[in-house]
Protein backbone atom coordinates (compact mmCIF):
# COMPACT_ATOMS: atom_id res chain seq x y z
CA UNK A 1 0.00 0.00 0.00
CA UNK A 2 2.01 3.02 -1.31
CA UNK A 3 -0.82 5.62 -1.71
CA UNK A 4 -4.41 6.28 -0.07
CA UNK A 5 -6.54 4.21 -2.66
CA UNK A 6 -8.88 7.34 -3.87
CA UNK A 7 -8.95 10.81 -3.01
CA UNK A 8 -11.96 13.11 -3.19
CA UNK A 9 -12.39 15.10 -6.35
CA UNK A 10 -13.40 18.23 -4.48
CA UNK A 11 -14.02 19.99 -1.24
CA UNK A 12 -17.73 20.84 -2.14
CA UNK A 13 -17.98 16.66 -2.91
CA UNK A 14 -16.43 15.79 0.38
CA UNK A 15 -18.35 17.76 1.92
CA UNK A 16 -21.62 16.96 0.12
CA UNK A 17 -20.12 13.36 0.96
CA UNK A 18 -20.51 13.85 4.30
CA UNK A 19 -23.63 15.73 4.53
CA UNK A 20 -25.22 13.05 2.28
CA UNK A 21 -24.21 10.86 5.34
CA UNK A 22 -25.52 12.48 8.34
CA UNK A 23 -28.46 13.69 6.53
CA UNK A 24 -31.34 10.65 6.43
CA UNK A 25 -34.15 9.33 7.89
CA UNK A 26 -33.65 10.95 11.41
CA UNK A 27 -33.32 14.47 9.75
CA UNK A 28 -37.16 14.43 8.91
CA UNK A 29 -38.48 11.78 10.55
CA UNK A 30 -36.77 11.17 14.07
CA UNK A 31 -36.09 14.84 14.88
CA UNK A 32 -39.72 16.23 14.61
CA UNK A 33 -41.54 13.47 16.57
CA UNK A 34 -38.19 14.00 19.09
CA UNK A 35 -38.40 18.07 19.60
CA UNK A 36 -42.41 18.01 19.86
CA UNK A 37 -42.86 14.86 22.66
CA UNK A 38 -39.60 16.73 24.63
CA UNK A 39 -40.74 20.14 25.07
CA UNK A 40 -41.30 21.56 21.66
CA UNK A 41 -38.60 24.51 21.66
CA UNK A 42 -37.82 23.86 25.30
CA UNK A 43 -35.96 21.06 23.50
CA UNK A 44 -33.65 22.87 21.22
CA UNK A 45 -31.71 23.79 24.25
CA UNK A 46 -30.40 20.70 25.46
CA UNK A 47 -29.62 19.77 21.75
CA UNK A 48 -27.71 22.99 20.89
CA UNK A 49 -25.82 21.81 24.29
CA UNK A 50 -25.50 18.43 22.63
CA UNK A 51 -24.79 19.71 19.53
CA UNK A 52 -21.74 22.25 20.36
CA UNK A 53 -20.05 20.13 22.89
CA UNK A 54 -21.01 16.64 21.70
CA UNK A 55 -21.54 16.69 17.58
CA UNK A 56 -19.11 19.15 16.80
CA UNK A 57 -16.00 18.54 19.00
CA UNK A 58 -16.42 14.27 18.00
CA UNK A 59 -16.82 15.54 14.44
CA UNK A 60 -14.06 17.71 14.48
CA UNK A 61 -11.66 14.36 16.26
CA UNK A 62 -12.85 12.08 13.44
CA UNK A 63 -12.36 14.16 10.40
CA UNK A 64 -8.58 14.64 12.01
CA UNK A 65 -7.95 11.00 12.89
CA UNK A 66 -9.04 10.04 9.50
CA UNK A 67 -6.85 12.69 7.19
CA UNK A 68 -3.85 11.63 10.21
CA UNK A 69 -4.60 7.92 9.60
CA UNK A 70 -4.90 8.24 5.32
CA UNK A 71 -1.36 9.85 5.37
CA UNK A 72 -0.48 6.39 6.33
CA UNK A 73 -2.47 4.84 4.01
CA UNK A 74 -4.81 3.36 5.48
CA UNK A 75 -8.79 4.44 5.44
CA UNK A 76 -10.75 1.63 8.15
CA UNK A 77 -11.17 2.62 11.94
CA UNK A 78 -8.98 -0.39 12.92
CA UNK A 79 -5.80 0.47 10.66
CA UNK A 80 -6.37 4.11 11.50
CA UNK A 81 -6.84 3.45 15.47
CA UNK A 82 -3.51 1.14 15.35
CA UNK A 83 -1.57 4.01 13.82
CA UNK A 84 -2.90 6.35 16.75
CA UNK A 85 -2.58 4.71 19.39
CA UNK A 86 0.41 2.66 18.23
CA UNK A 87 -1.09 -0.92 20.24
CA UNK A 88 -3.06 -3.48 19.17
CA UNK A 89 -6.13 -3.36 21.58
CA UNK A 90 -7.25 -0.07 19.64
CA UNK A 91 -7.16 -2.03 16.11
CA UNK A 92 -9.47 -4.46 17.81
CA UNK A 93 -11.33 -1.88 19.30
CA UNK A 94 -11.86 0.05 15.85
CA UNK A 95 -14.30 -3.13 15.54
CA UNK A 96 -16.96 -0.93 16.58
CA UNK A 97 -16.01 1.44 13.16
CA UNK A 98 -17.23 -1.97 11.26
CA UNK A 99 -20.02 -3.09 13.30
CA UNK A 100 -21.76 -0.64 13.46
CA UNK A 101 -22.48 0.74 9.76
CA UNK A 102 -22.22 -3.10 8.35
CA UNK A 103 -25.21 -3.85 11.12
CA UNK A 104 -27.12 -0.76 10.55
CA UNK A 105 -27.09 -1.13 6.78
CA UNK A 106 -28.61 -4.50 6.87
CA UNK A 107 -31.92 -3.01 8.25
CA UNK A 108 -31.47 0.76 6.76
CA UNK A 109 -31.71 -0.27 3.29
CA UNK A 110 -34.76 -1.83 4.37
CA UNK A 111 -36.10 1.37 5.28
CA UNK A 112 -34.84 2.73 2.56
CA UNK A 113 -37.32 0.39 -0.18
CA UNK A 114 -39.96 1.07 1.18
CA UNK A 115 -39.27 4.78 1.13
CA UNK A 116 -38.68 4.38 -2.80
CA UNK A 117 -41.85 1.57 -2.51
CA UNK A 118 -44.28 4.01 -1.01
CA UNK A 119 -42.86 7.00 -3.66
CA UNK A 120 -43.43 4.53 -6.81
CA UNK A 121 -47.27 3.79 -5.04
CA UNK A 122 -47.77 7.31 -4.77
CA UNK A 123 -46.83 7.64 -8.32
CA UNK A 124 -49.10 4.85 -9.93
CA UNK A 125 -51.92 6.08 -7.68
CA UNK A 126 -51.74 2.47 -5.78
CA UNK A 127 -52.51 3.79 -2.11
CA UNK A 128 -56.07 4.04 -1.22
CA UNK A 129 -57.14 5.00 2.29
CA UNK A 130 -61.02 5.03 1.07
CA UNK A 131 -63.55 7.31 1.21
CA UNK A 132 -64.77 6.76 4.95
CA UNK A 133 -61.91 9.24 6.75
CA UNK A 134 -62.90 7.33 10.27
CA UNK A 135 -61.46 4.07 8.71
CA UNK A 136 -57.89 6.37 7.29
CA UNK A 137 -55.79 5.03 10.08
CA UNK A 138 -56.54 1.60 9.98
CA UNK A 139 -55.82 1.65 6.57
CA UNK A 140 -53.19 3.27 6.49
CA UNK A 141 -51.54 0.86 9.10
CA UNK A 142 -53.31 -2.21 7.63
CA UNK A 143 -51.06 -0.97 4.12
CA UNK A 144 -48.12 -0.75 5.61
CA UNK A 145 -48.23 -4.21 7.79
CA UNK A 146 -48.55 -5.73 4.61
CA UNK A 147 -46.18 -3.82 2.56
CA UNK A 148 -43.66 -4.57 5.27
CA UNK A 149 -44.92 -8.31 6.06
CA UNK A 150 -45.16 -7.22 10.04
CA UNK A 151 -48.06 -9.71 10.53
CA UNK A 152 -46.20 -12.90 10.17
CA UNK A 153 -42.32 -13.96 9.79
CA UNK A 154 -41.55 -14.96 6.41
CA UNK A 155 -44.49 -13.19 4.67
CA UNK A 156 -42.21 -11.83 2.30
CA UNK A 157 -39.99 -14.95 1.48
CA UNK A 158 -42.75 -17.12 1.01
CA UNK A 159 -42.50 -17.85 -3.12
CA UNK A 160 -44.71 -15.03 -4.29
CA UNK A 161 -42.84 -11.85 -5.88
CA UNK A 162 -43.56 -9.38 -3.65
CA UNK A 163 -43.48 -5.61 -4.77
CA UNK A 164 -41.36 -4.88 -1.40
CA UNK A 165 -38.62 -7.61 -2.16
CA UNK A 166 -38.51 -6.41 -5.66
CA UNK A 167 -37.75 -3.17 -4.36
CA UNK A 168 -35.60 -4.26 -1.49
CA UNK A 169 -33.19 -5.95 -4.50
CA UNK A 170 -33.13 -3.41 -6.53
CA UNK A 171 -32.19 -0.65 -4.42
CA UNK A 172 -29.41 -3.30 -2.73
CA UNK A 173 -27.80 -3.47 -5.94
CA UNK A 174 -28.18 0.41 -6.89
CA UNK A 175 -26.01 0.46 -3.42
CA UNK A 176 -23.52 -1.75 -4.43
CA UNK A 177 -23.08 -0.65 -7.99
CA UNK A 178 -22.62 3.17 -6.87
CA UNK A 179 -19.95 1.75 -4.53
CA UNK A 180 -18.30 -0.01 -7.07
CA UNK A 181 -17.76 2.78 -8.91
CA UNK A 182 -15.56 4.00 -5.76
CA UNK A 183 -15.46 7.15 -3.88
CA UNK A 184 -14.61 9.95 -6.46
CA UNK A 185 -17.00 8.02 -9.58
CA UNK A 186 -19.29 6.48 -7.24
CA UNK A 187 -19.89 8.30 -3.75
CA UNK A 188 -19.14 12.05 -4.79
CA UNK A 189 -20.57 11.97 -8.00
CA UNK A 190 -23.83 10.77 -6.61
CA UNK A 191 -24.22 12.88 -3.90
CA UNK A 192 -23.49 16.11 -5.77
CA UNK A 193 -26.45 14.97 -7.66
CA UNK A 194 -28.73 13.43 -5.06
CA UNK A 195 -28.61 16.28 -2.26
CA UNK A 196 -29.68 19.52 -4.14
CA UNK A 197 -32.31 16.91 -5.72
CA UNK A 198 -32.91 16.27 -2.09
CA UNK A 199 -33.16 19.87 -1.21
CA UNK A 200 -35.34 21.04 -4.14
CA UNK A 201 -38.14 18.31 -3.36
CA UNK A 202 -37.85 19.38 0.15
CA UNK A 203 -38.34 22.65 -0.23
CA UNK A 204 -41.67 22.13 -2.83
CA UNK A 205 -42.74 19.83 0.49
CA UNK A 206 -42.32 22.60 2.64
CA UNK A 207 -43.78 24.95 0.69
CA UNK A 208 -46.89 23.37 0.29
CA UNK A 209 -47.32 22.57 4.15
CA UNK A 210 -46.52 26.32 4.53
CA UNK A 211 -49.70 27.07 2.32
CA UNK A 212 -52.02 25.26 3.82
CA UNK A 213 -53.81 27.72 6.03
CA UNK A 214 -56.74 26.85 7.75
CA UNK A 215 -58.21 23.25 5.34
CA UNK A 216 -60.99 22.77 7.78
CA UNK A 217 -63.15 26.05 8.16
CA UNK A 218 -65.37 24.07 10.86
CA UNK A 219 -61.82 23.54 12.95
CA UNK A 220 -60.26 27.04 12.94
CA UNK A 221 -57.82 25.95 14.91
CA UNK A 222 -56.40 23.25 13.21
CA UNK A 223 -54.12 25.85 11.36
CA UNK A 224 -50.11 25.89 10.09
CA UNK A 225 -49.69 28.63 12.53
CA UNK A 226 -50.72 26.55 15.76
CA UNK A 227 -49.19 23.75 14.00
CA UNK A 228 -45.70 25.76 13.81
CA UNK A 229 -46.56 26.77 17.77
CA UNK A 230 -47.34 23.05 18.47
CA UNK A 231 -43.97 22.15 16.98
CA UNK A 232 -41.45 24.87 18.50
CA UNK A 233 -43.33 26.94 21.01
CA UNK A 234 -41.61 25.48 24.72
CA UNK A 235 -43.83 23.08 26.56
CA UNK A 236 -43.51 20.68 29.46
CA UNK A 237 -42.95 17.01 28.50
CA UNK A 238 -45.73 15.70 30.53
CA UNK A 239 -47.83 18.63 30.48
CA UNK A 240 -47.58 19.69 34.18
CA UNK A 241 -45.30 23.11 35.48
CA UNK A 242 -44.04 25.30 32.65
CA UNK A 243 -41.41 24.88 30.07
CA UNK A 244 -38.42 25.36 32.31
CA UNK A 245 -39.54 22.03 33.93
CA UNK A 246 -38.62 20.12 30.41
CA UNK A 247 -34.93 20.94 31.01
CA UNK A 248 -34.91 19.28 34.89
CA UNK A 249 -36.12 15.94 32.68
CA UNK A 250 -32.74 13.83 32.26
CA UNK A 251 -33.95 12.21 29.52
CA UNK A 252 -34.93 15.23 27.76
CA UNK A 253 -31.17 15.80 27.68
CA UNK A 254 -30.35 11.93 26.66
CA UNK A 255 -32.78 11.94 23.90
CA UNK A 256 -31.35 15.60 22.71
CA UNK A 257 -27.91 13.73 22.58
CA UNK A 258 -28.78 10.58 20.82
CA UNK A 259 -30.48 12.74 18.18
CA UNK A 260 -27.31 14.89 17.99
CA UNK A 261 -25.32 11.26 16.96
CA UNK A 262 -27.96 10.24 14.38
CA UNK A 263 -28.05 13.43 12.79
CA UNK A 264 -24.45 14.44 12.27
CA UNK A 265 -23.05 10.66 11.90
CA UNK A 266 -20.78 10.74 14.62
CA UNK A 267 -19.33 7.46 16.14
CA UNK A 268 -20.56 5.69 13.08
CA UNK A 269 -16.88 5.00 11.84
CA UNK A 270 -18.21 7.10 8.62
CA UNK A 271 -16.46 10.50 8.97
CA UNK A 272 -13.26 8.52 10.04
CA UNK A 273 -13.35 6.71 6.30
CA UNK A 274 -14.27 9.79 4.40
CA UNK A 275 -11.62 11.70 5.82
CA UNK A 276 -8.67 9.04 5.46
CA UNK A 277 -9.30 9.77 1.49
CA UNK A 278 -8.03 13.57 1.91
CA UNK A 279 -4.68 15.15 1.21
CA UNK A 280 -2.39 16.43 3.81
CA UNK A 281 -3.07 20.18 2.81
CA UNK A 282 -6.90 19.96 2.33
CA UNK A 283 -9.16 21.77 5.34
CA UNK A 284 -10.75 19.67 7.41
CA UNK A 285 -12.41 22.53 9.91
CA UNK A 286 -13.96 24.31 7.95
CA UNK A 287 -15.25 21.41 6.00
CA UNK A 288 -16.56 19.67 9.11
CA UNK A 289 -18.46 22.68 10.31
CA UNK A 290 -19.73 23.13 6.62
CA UNK A 291 -20.78 19.76 6.63
CA UNK A 292 -22.45 19.82 10.24
CA UNK A 293 -24.22 23.08 9.37
CA UNK A 294 -25.61 21.39 6.36
CA UNK A 295 -27.13 19.03 7.69
CA UNK A 296 -28.39 20.95 10.62
CA UNK A 297 -30.34 22.90 8.16
CA UNK A 298 -31.46 19.93 6.43
CA UNK A 299 -32.76 18.73 10.07
CA UNK A 300 -33.88 22.05 11.98
CA UNK A 301 -35.39 24.40 8.65
CA UNK A 302 -36.78 21.80 6.34
CA UNK A 303 -37.58 18.73 8.71
CA UNK A 304 -39.10 20.75 11.55
CA UNK A 305 -40.89 22.81 9.40
CA UNK A 306 -42.81 19.49 7.46
CA UNK A 307 -43.68 17.22 9.51
CA UNK A 308 -45.35 17.97 12.81
CA UNK A 309 -46.87 21.06 11.23
CA UNK A 310 -48.68 19.31 8.70
CA UNK A 311 -49.85 16.27 10.69
CA UNK A 312 -51.37 18.97 13.42
CA UNK A 313 -53.43 20.85 10.85
CA UNK A 314 -55.10 17.50 9.44
CA UNK A 315 -55.07 15.96 12.58
CA UNK A 316 -54.97 17.33 15.39
CA UNK A 317 -52.87 17.05 18.58
CA UNK A 318 -53.24 13.66 18.46
CA UNK A 319 -52.14 13.12 14.68
CA UNK A 320 -48.89 15.39 15.86
CA UNK A 321 -48.19 12.96 18.65
CA UNK A 322 -47.52 9.82 16.16
CA UNK A 323 -43.44 10.46 17.38
CA UNK A 324 -42.32 7.23 15.74
CA UNK A 325 -40.24 7.06 13.17
CA UNK A 326 -42.26 4.70 11.14
CA UNK A 327 -45.63 5.73 13.14
CA UNK A 328 -45.06 9.32 11.59
CA UNK A 329 -43.84 8.81 8.78
CA UNK A 330 -45.59 5.69 7.23
CA UNK A 331 -48.62 5.54 9.77
CA UNK A 332 -49.68 9.46 9.87
CA UNK A 333 -48.31 11.19 7.01
CA UNK A 334 -50.27 8.87 4.82
CA UNK A 335 -53.62 9.83 6.38
CA UNK A 336 -52.34 14.06 5.67
CA UNK A 337 -51.54 13.21 2.36
CA UNK A 338 -55.55 11.88 1.75
CA UNK A 339 -56.57 15.10 3.50
CA UNK A 340 -54.61 17.47 1.03
CA UNK A 341 -54.67 19.28 -2.13
CA UNK A 342 -52.59 17.48 -4.53
CA UNK A 343 -51.91 15.31 -1.82
CA UNK A 344 -50.92 12.76 -4.49
CA UNK A 345 -48.33 14.31 -5.81
CA UNK A 346 -46.88 15.61 -2.50
CA UNK A 347 -46.61 11.93 -1.19
CA UNK A 348 -44.61 11.60 -4.42
CA UNK A 349 -41.89 14.09 -3.84
CA UNK A 350 -41.96 13.43 0.28
CA UNK A 351 -41.18 9.56 0.23
CA UNK A 352 -38.68 9.86 -2.97
CA UNK A 353 -36.72 12.52 -0.60
CA UNK A 354 -36.79 10.49 1.99
CA UNK A 355 -34.96 7.76 -0.48
CA UNK A 356 -32.45 10.15 -1.03
CA UNK A 357 -31.74 10.62 2.26
CA UNK A 358 -31.41 7.23 3.05
CA UNK A 359 -29.65 6.36 0.29
CA UNK A 360 -26.51 8.96 0.77
CA UNK A 361 -26.61 7.58 4.25
CA UNK A 362 -26.66 3.99 3.10
CA UNK A 363 -23.76 4.85 0.86
CA UNK A 364 -21.44 5.74 3.99
CA UNK A 365 -22.06 2.80 5.39
CA UNK A 366 -20.65 -0.03 2.89
CA UNK A 367 -17.24 1.99 2.64
CA UNK A 368 -16.09 1.38 5.48
CA UNK A 369 -15.93 -2.43 5.45
CA UNK A 370 -15.20 -2.16 1.98
CA UNK A 371 -12.05 -0.03 2.70
CA UNK A 372 -11.56 -2.48 5.57
CA UNK A 373 -11.53 -5.52 3.71
CA UNK A 374 -9.50 -4.56 0.69
CA UNK A 375 -6.87 -3.39 3.43
CA UNK A 376 -7.15 -6.11 6.09
CA UNK A 377 -7.15 -9.15 3.03
CA UNK A 378 -5.24 -7.18 0.23
CA UNK A 379 -8.16 -7.66 -2.11
CA UNK A 380 -9.15 -5.59 -4.71
CA UNK A 381 -12.50 -3.63 -5.00
CA UNK A 382 -14.44 -6.10 -6.93
CA UNK A 383 -13.84 -8.60 -4.38
CA UNK A 384 -14.10 -6.85 -1.30
CA UNK A 385 -17.98 -5.09 -3.01
CA UNK A 386 -18.84 -8.96 -3.71
CA UNK A 387 -17.71 -9.98 0.15
CA UNK A 388 -19.62 -7.32 1.61
CA UNK A 389 -22.55 -7.76 -0.88
CA UNK A 390 -23.08 -11.49 0.24
CA UNK A 391 -22.29 -10.49 4.11
CA UNK A 392 -25.17 -7.65 4.33
CA UNK A 393 -27.27 -9.56 2.22
CA UNK A 394 -27.74 -12.54 3.72
CA UNK A 395 -28.12 -10.17 6.97
CA UNK A 396 -30.71 -7.61 5.62
CA UNK A 397 -32.88 -11.33 4.50
CA UNK A 398 -32.70 -12.07 8.46
CA UNK A 399 -34.19 -9.24 8.85
CA UNK A 400 -37.34 -9.50 6.22
CA UNK A 401 -37.30 -13.02 7.04
CA UNK A 402 -38.17 -12.22 10.58
CA UNK A 403 -40.39 -8.89 9.75
CA UNK A 404 -43.26 -9.56 12.57
CA UNK A 405 -43.69 -6.45 14.49
CA UNK A 406 -40.60 -5.56 13.18
CA UNK A 407 -38.77 -7.35 15.88
CA UNK A 408 -35.68 -8.17 14.01
CA UNK A 409 -35.21 -4.91 12.73
CA UNK A 410 -35.87 -2.71 15.68
CA UNK A 411 -33.77 -5.24 18.19
CA UNK A 412 -30.65 -4.80 15.89
CA UNK A 413 -31.57 -0.33 16.19
CA UNK A 414 -31.71 -0.32 20.22
CA UNK A 415 -28.56 -2.29 20.19
CA UNK A 416 -26.07 -1.20 17.68
CA UNK A 417 -27.81 1.18 16.35
CA UNK A 418 -27.89 3.03 19.23
CA UNK A 419 -25.76 2.26 22.45
CA UNK A 420 -23.09 0.87 20.17
CA UNK A 421 -22.61 4.58 18.63
CA UNK A 422 -22.12 6.34 22.24
CA UNK A 423 -19.35 3.40 23.00
CA UNK A 424 -17.05 3.93 19.92
CA UNK A 425 -17.90 7.93 20.60
CA UNK A 426 -16.46 7.55 23.82
CA UNK A 427 -13.22 5.11 22.10
CA UNK A 428 -12.65 7.85 20.07
CA UNK A 429 -12.55 10.80 22.58
CA UNK A 430 -10.20 9.29 25.12
CA UNK A 431 -7.90 7.87 21.74
CA UNK A 432 -8.32 11.37 20.22
CA UNK A 433 -7.75 13.60 23.82
CA UNK A 434 -5.52 11.18 26.23
CA UNK A 435 -3.44 9.03 23.97
CA UNK A 436 -2.58 10.29 20.63
CA UNK A 437 -2.75 13.88 22.27
CA UNK A 438 -5.00 17.04 21.29
CA UNK A 439 -2.16 19.39 20.85
CA UNK A 440 -0.47 17.55 18.56
CA UNK A 441 -4.08 16.19 17.01
CA UNK A 442 -4.71 20.51 16.79
CA UNK A 443 -1.42 21.15 14.97
CA UNK A 444 -2.12 18.49 12.25
CA UNK A 445 -5.84 19.45 11.81
CA UNK A 446 -4.55 23.21 11.06
CA UNK A 447 -2.63 22.56 8.50
CA UNK A 448 -4.04 23.80 5.08
CA UNK A 449 -6.86 24.90 7.59
CA UNK A 450 -8.87 27.88 6.85
CA UNK A 451 -10.34 27.96 10.18
CA UNK A 452 -8.95 27.24 13.43
CA UNK A 453 -9.90 25.13 15.95
CA UNK A 454 -11.65 27.51 18.95
CA UNK A 455 -9.35 27.69 21.91
CA UNK A 456 -11.93 25.88 24.31
CA UNK A 457 -11.92 22.65 21.92
CA UNK A 458 -8.68 20.94 24.18
CA UNK A 459 -10.91 21.08 27.06
CA UNK A 460 -14.26 20.30 25.70
CA UNK A 461 -12.90 16.92 23.84
CA UNK A 462 -10.17 16.02 26.92
CA UNK A 463 -13.13 16.37 29.80
CA UNK A 464 -16.93 17.81 28.91
CA UNK A 465 -17.69 15.62 26.19
CA UNK A 466 -15.94 12.12 27.32
CA UNK A 467 -17.89 12.68 30.66
CA UNK A 468 -21.03 13.65 28.89
CA UNK A 469 -20.51 10.00 26.73
CA UNK A 470 -19.69 8.05 29.79
CA UNK A 471 -22.99 9.31 31.51
CA UNK A 472 -25.10 8.05 28.54
CA UNK A 473 -23.54 4.77 28.77
CA UNK A 474 -23.90 4.74 32.37
CA UNK A 475 -27.86 5.70 32.44
CA UNK A 476 -28.11 2.84 29.72
CA UNK A 477 -26.91 0.05 31.55
CA UNK A 478 -28.78 1.45 34.44
CA UNK A 479 -32.11 1.81 32.50
CA UNK A 480 -32.14 -0.54 29.80
CA UNK A 481 -29.40 -3.26 29.80
CA UNK A 482 -31.30 -5.79 31.77
CA UNK A 483 -33.94 -5.57 29.37
CA UNK A 484 -31.91 -6.71 26.98
CA UNK A 485 -30.99 -9.02 28.97
CA UNK A 486 -34.47 -10.38 29.26
CA UNK A 487 -35.17 -9.51 25.61
CA UNK A 488 -32.27 -12.38 24.28
CA UNK A 489 -33.26 -14.99 27.05
CA UNK A 490 -37.10 -14.95 26.55
CA UNK A 491 -37.72 -14.62 22.42
CA UNK A 492 -36.04 -16.72 19.98
CA UNK A 493 -36.27 -13.88 17.28
CA UNK A 494 -33.85 -11.23 19.61
CA UNK A 495 -31.83 -14.45 20.72
CA UNK A 496 -30.99 -14.98 16.77
CA UNK A 497 -30.73 -11.12 16.32
CA UNK A 498 -28.44 -10.88 19.16
CA UNK A 499 -26.14 -14.10 17.58
CA UNK A 500 -26.18 -12.55 14.49
CA UNK A 501 -24.25 -9.44 16.03
CA UNK A 502 -21.80 -11.87 17.98
CA UNK A 503 -21.45 -13.75 14.44
CA UNK A 504 -20.64 -10.62 12.27
CA UNK A 505 -17.98 -9.34 15.22
CA UNK A 506 -16.30 -12.59 15.52
CA UNK A 507 -15.84 -12.77 11.92
CA UNK A 508 -14.58 -8.92 11.33
CA UNK A 509 -12.21 -9.15 15.08
CA UNK A 510 -10.66 -12.38 13.25
CA UNK A 511 -10.32 -9.77 9.93
CA UNK A 512 -8.56 -7.23 11.82
CA UNK A 513 -6.08 -10.14 13.13
CA UNK A 514 -4.99 -11.00 10.11
CA UNK A 515 -4.79 -7.05 8.95
CA UNK A 516 -2.81 -5.98 11.88
CA UNK A 517 0.59 -8.43 10.38
CA UNK A 518 0.05 -6.79 7.04
CA UNK A 519 -0.65 -3.57 8.33
CA UNK A 520 2.53 -3.72 10.88
CA UNK A 521 4.59 -4.91 8.32
CA UNK A 522 3.55 -1.78 5.88
CA UNK A 523 4.28 0.14 8.00
CA UNK A 524 7.50 -0.77 9.13
CA UNK A 525 8.39 -0.83 5.18
CA UNK A 526 8.33 2.73 5.33
CA UNK A 527 9.97 2.99 9.06
CA UNK A 528 6.63 4.30 10.66
CA UNK A 529 6.60 7.36 8.14
CA UNK A 530 3.65 8.59 6.21
CA UNK A 531 3.09 7.36 2.79
CA UNK A 532 3.95 10.84 1.27
CA UNK A 533 7.39 10.76 3.69
CA UNK A 534 7.80 7.50 2.86
CA UNK A 535 8.18 8.12 -0.49
CA UNK A 536 10.24 10.87 -0.30
CA UNK A 537 12.56 9.20 2.04
CA UNK A 538 13.13 6.43 -0.78
CA UNK A 539 14.51 8.99 -3.28
CA UNK A 540 17.02 10.89 -1.76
Amino acid sequence: MSKPKEQWGSRLGIILAVAGSAVGLGNFLRFPGNAAANGGGAFMIPYFCALIFLGIPICWAEWTMGKYGGQFGFNSAPAIFGVLGKRPIWRYLGVLGLLIPVIIYMYYVLIESWCLGYAISYLFNWIDLGDDKSQHAARSVEYFNSFVGANQDGLMLDGKLHISVMVWLTVFAVNFLIIFRGVSKGIEKFCTFAMPLMAICAFIVLARVLTLGTPNPDQPDLNVVNGLGFMWNPKPVDGGGNWLSALAEPRVWMNAAGQIFFSLSVGFGVIVNYASYLKRKDDIVLSGLTASATNEFFEVCLGGLITIPAAFVFLGIAGAQATGTFSLGFHTLPIVFEYMAGGRFIGFLWFFMLFLAAITSSLSMLQPAIAFLEEALGIGRRGSVALLGLITGMGSLFVIFFSKDLKALNFLDETVGTITIVMLAAVQTVLFGWVFGVKRAMSFAHEGAELKLPRFFPFVIKYVTPLYLFIMIGMFCKSDLMRFVRMVREDNVYMLSFILIAVVTVFLMIMIGIGGKRWRAETADRGGLPVQAAGQEAHR
